[in-house]
């Protein structure tokens, strides 16, 4: 029996990731070579001494990782926290946890085990650049292809008309255009159509001359001159009334227009680039845009998916924002728990990227330190039960059937309209709800 104590000593010391192990008061009763490498405290100054102490991390005081364990006698596993060093340098680590039990099968405190995942997290840093273009995020295979284009897009002085639904990320991708054309030192001016009254289109787009109206007591330059030599964004052009889709043609085509009240042109050299979440060729047929115009506008198209078309960006797009929220808040949130992540990878997100961002936003309201669980998500991702993270980390088969529980109960057990809101086929619904044990007939849906 020694001499298997002194090999499991000897393994233990050999190993890359820290192990330490603590009693029922939570003081450090072992600590391993890797342990004070990772950490930077010697040995001497961590045994004797709670943990909390030693390892300063970001769930100490609340959801301590090795405490649940001890509570709950469950084991975790691959639980992300950050830990601060003896040099105050916070790093990420992964953490695992079992219960110690004597010979007599008594619990007597419990083991946890953390690697150092700094250099995972410098390599998925620098993942994510490759998959990005500016602020823009994206793996999906129709985006990648998009920021394989845009440097030569944005060297070019050609129009580019932008579609997508409402929250996809036009003017994200109007601002990356300009940022890497030949005009990036000069302004970019986004302009809001539709949220302009039709009477003051004209105005706004071209300024004013004084006199030209009864209010205009002095020339006011229209947003075309406050774009010059830089890039102006004609976001919503299709709510652009046509009395005004005349002028816009003119600029487009001769690069000069005329102040309301003015009686000699101005030249502009302000790159276009126009956004609308409206079919422009319906509306040509309706006779409600001009069709000269369209064409004129269409040179160059991005189409930009919507998010429930590229669920394989929401994990990236939450790591975005996490970092985003984390530097504007100073907190050090980790991440979101499996469950709040499936939740999110089965929700159809009508606002796209912009309703992501909102509710990662409130996650960061709730949410206080750790990660980011389902109770901490806007009211439409509850289901009444309080998923706190106590319950400890779940296995990505019940992520996915507390997700479709959650779906189906949005929808009233209506298999047919929780198949079209998660954007899967009924079928595959319905053999997942079998997999799962789900039984939909009892509930009275279909």
């Amino acid at each position: 029996m020694h001499s298997i104590l002194n090999n499991y000593h000897v393994i233990i010391e050999s190993i890359e990731d820290g192990v330490f192990t603590v009693n029922m008061d939570f003081r450090i009763m072992t600590f391993n070579r890797a342990a004070e490498a990772i950490t930077g405290i010697p040995r001497s100054e961590a045994i004797g001494r709670k943990c909390c102490d030693v390892f300063r991390t970001s769930i100490c005081d609340n959801g301590c990782v090795l405490k649940n364990t001890l509570t709950t006698n469950q084991p975790s596993s691959d639980m992300p926290v950050f830990i601060t060093r003896s040099d105050n340098r916070v790093i990420p680590v992964s953490v695992n946890t079992a219960v110690l039990r004597d010979s007599r099968g008594q619990m007597i405190g419990g083991v946890e085990i953390f690697r150092d995942l700094t250099e995972v997290t410098r390599l998925r840093k620098a993942f994510q650049k490759e998959m990005s273009f500016d602020d823009i995020v994206s793996k999906n295979r129709l985006m990648q292809r998009h920021f394989s284009i845009l440097p030569q897009i944005a060297e070019s002085r050609s129009t580019v008309l932008i579609t997508g639904a409402t929250g996809t990320g036009k003017e994200l991708m109007a601002r990356a255009i300009h940022n890497h054309s030949g005009a990036r030192k000069g302004p970019f001016v986004a302009v809001n159509c539709g949220a302009m009254p039709e009477t003051l289109v004209e105005s706004e787009l071209f300024g004013y001359r004084k006199g030209a109206f009864t209010d205009a007591k002095t020339d006011k330059p229209g947003r075309f001159a406050m774009a010059q030599d830089g890039s102006i964004f004609l976001d919503e052009i299709g709510d652009v009334p046509l009395s005004a889709q005349v002028r816009l043609l003119r600029v487009l085509q001769e690069k000069t227009y005329e102040p309301l009240g003015g009686t000699k042109p101005l030249e502009t050299n302000a790159r276009v680039i126009a956004a609308t979440h409206q079919d422009l060729e319906t509306l040509v047929k309706e006779g409600r845009f001009r069709e000269d115009l369209y064409y004129r506008i269409n040179v160059i198209r991005i189409n930009l998916p919507p998010l429930r078309e590229r669920r394989e960006d929401i994990p990236l797009l939450c790591d975005h924002f996490i970092e985003r929220f984390n530097f504007s808040t100073g907190k050090r949130l980790l991440g979101l728990a499996p469950e709040a992540m499936a939740s999110l990878l089965m929700y159809d997100f009508p606002g796209n990227i912009r309703e992501l961002e909102n509710i990662m936003e409130h996650a960061f309201v709730l949410c206080r330190e750790g990660l980011i669980y389902p109770c901490h998500l806007p009211d439409r991702f509850q289901t009444g039960s309080d998923p706190s993270p106590v319950q400890g980390p779940m296995t990505l088969a019940e992520s996915e059937k507390t997700a479709l529980l959650r779906a189906l109960e949005r929808n009233g057990w209506k298999t047919m309209a929780t198949a079209r809101q998660l954007g899967i086929d009924k079928n595959t619904l319905r053999r997942k709800m079998i997999r799962h044990a789900i039984e939909s007939g009892e509930r009275g849906g279909s």
